[in-house]
């Protein structure tokens, strides 16, 4: 319920004041799990994905994120799950994989905001591996001009994304070229 609450208020603001576009969300599944592979620009890269698909994502999130206890609760009760970026969590790594047996993820491979699409970890060729969902790309324009890092108050400007499935991977690749194939499409859409 506060889902689908915040993401058509995130939505409707989207589209009144940021031009809102949205390109391939055709293509997404209406049900099952499959993985979103976004590039990462702004704070509001989250709102913005879920705000572009019709059902319910879940979001892996670094646990910095959950160190306020209240900012914590309310992305907790929005589908956001906590990722120790600097060391080998295994928790939310069975949490990632067991969601992904029913449901969608979405991830952001840079990392951090405005992160190399070149030095991405390979944690989505894992997430893949073991999964063997469907994993659509999604390239988000204009946020990082809207709400730039640092920014206290958002700038006027027009938000766009774009998905597609990634269909390049093969049997035999490894986790790192996955994860290569997978940033190499964001990057081209």
């Amino acid at each position: 319920m506060l889902y689908d609450l915040v993401k058509t208020l995130f939505y409707i603001i989207f589209k009144i004041f940021f031009k809102f576009k949205i390109k391939g969300a055709e293509l997404l599944p209406d049900k099952g799990p499959f993985i979103i592979a976004c590039n990462h620009l702004s704070h509001l890269d989250p709102p913005v994905v879920a705000a572009a698909y019709s059902y319910q994502l879940n979001f892996l999130a670094k646990a910095e994120l959950f160190r306020n206890k209240l900012f914590g609760f309310i992305i907790s009760n929005l589908n956001v799950f906590s990722l120790d970026r600097h060391t080998a969590d295994i928790k939310s790594i069975r949490i990632a994989l067991e969601i992904l047996k029913h449901k969608p993820l979405v991830i952001f491979p840079q990392g951090t905001r405005g992160g190399s699409f070149d030095k991405v970890s390979s944690g989505i060729g894992f997430l893949y591996k073991k999964s063997k969902v469907p994993i659509f790309a999604a390239k988000i324009e204009g946020t990082n001009k809207i709400l730039p890092k640092g920014a206290k108050l958002p700038h006027l400007g027009k938000i766009e994304i774009s998905f597609t499935k990634v269909d390049n991977i093969e049997e035999g690749d490894n986790r790192k070229e996955i994860a290569s194939k997978v940033m190499d499409i964001i990057r081209k859409l």
